[in-house]
């Protein structure tokens, strides 16, 4: 694709005088990639931002139009992110609220205080709230485990997993070449990695498992033990499974989640090791945008433009809610608790907040130390 690489001062000729405007063309400069096909921009990167307004120069031959959105590259440049203590301010702003689970609500032992408040009032407000986890197993067992934590059926409207989307697109695969002809052949051959509470998730697959040796595909739902062990202590097994070309599924896309305070590997840190072996992985959950459109195909009355994201990762659910094209509301205190400096006071720096944000190349909304009103 042909690029015109231009340098383009800021200026305004009717307002700085022309010594004001050397300096701001030695000190602000923006970089427009321009696409030769269709006459458009393929992206802008403010490189320094010094002015509200943009000039040029150039005409509109070789300009046709700015781009609708403007990305900020630089650590920290033309971001703000709006420190706010509770959820209260923006209730009216959303109609669909969607809810992580671990790191937002509970931490996978207690429900984290406020979180079960803050719920009730969005549904007492009118809002649809919905719970969506890369958890690995199917909605109906985490929603039996949340009523273990104390989160009620009716806190909320809808739960959705990762582990529901891999099993219905696993059985639906089988069902299908079921359909057509193959029969009990179809059942995928599956290892599964990853503990025995994943199990419902393997049931409503509908596969059989098997030993690595005879199988298909690797259906990934974490670690056997995710207290003591790590991806790479499955070096030679899964090199064993990069030789052969066998697909894995991973169930969930997280690497690491806070348990009662402990950080665990989970199913996507063996994920990315395997890649790394030369595997090849489909996951399912978020940042990808398949689970947001089943999660949208349930609301199809609400617009995207009437929804948020709240979420504690920023790979994970604030890049998620970007790429699907809804706002993102982030907590501090998830996994990015250490990272932010949290303090037990709820206090967040926002230079902190700015330089973490940005090194993901992240921006949502606004950030709360924790979920609460």
């Amino acid at each position: 694709m042909p690029r015109l690489h231009r340098w383009l001062p800021y200026q305004d000729s009717h307002t700085i005088h022309a010594s004001r405007r050397n300096k701001l063309r030695q000190r602000s400069r923006v970089l427009i990639l321009y696409s030769g096909e269709g006459g458009g921009f393929e992206g802008v990167n403010i490189i320094i931002a010094k002015a509200t307004s943009i000039w040029t120069r150039s005409k509109a031959s070789v300009m046709p139009s700015l781009p609708a959105i403007i990305e900020a590259s630089t650590a920290g440049l033309c971001m703000n992110i709006p420190i706010v203590s509770g959820l209260a301010g923006m209730a009216e702003d959303y109609d669909l609220f969607i809810l992580d689970l671990w790191g937002v609500v509970h931490d996978g032992v207690t429900v984290y205080p406020g979180a079960a408040n803050c719920l009730r009032r969005l549904r007492r407000g009118g809002a649809r709230v919905v719970l969506l986890s890369n958890a690995p197993r199917p909605s109906a067992s985490v929603a039996l485990h949340l009523v273990e934590l104390g989160v009620a059926g009716d806190m909320y409207d809808w739960l959705l997993t990762s582990g529901e989307a891999t099993a219905s697109t696993i059985a639906a695969d089988t069902i299908a070449s079921g359909a057509s002809g193959a029969g009990a052949d179809a059942r995928p051959a599956y290892f599964h990695l990853g503990p025995e509470r994943s199990r419902p998730t393997l049931d409503a697959c509908g596969g059989q498992e098997v030993a690595i040796e005879a199988a298909e595909m690797i259906i990934c739902t974490g670690l056997f033990d995710d207290e003591t062990e790590q991806a790479e202590d499955y070096r030679d097994l899964l090199s064993l499974a990069a030789a052969r070309d066998l697909p894995m599924v991973c169930a969930n896309p997280d690497v690491v989640v806070n348990r009662g305070g402990q950080i665990i590997p989970c199913a996507g840190a063996v994920a990315a090791f395997y890649e790394e072996l030369g595997g090849t992985v489909q996951r399912f959950g978020k940042p990808f945008p398949d689970i947001f459109d089943r999660l949208f195909a349930e609301s199809p009355e609400i617009p995207r433009s009437r929804a948020v994201m709240i979420g504690d990762a920023l790979a994970t659910d604030i890049r998620g809610a970007r790429q699907a094209g809804i706002d993102a509301i982030w907590i501090g205190g998830g996994i990015h608790a250490e990272a932010l400096a949290l303090g037990p006071d709820g206090q967040l720096d926002q230079d902190k907040v700015h330089g973490v944000a940005a090194q993901a190349g992240e921006r949502p909304k606004a950030i709360l130390p924790w979920l609460q009103w």
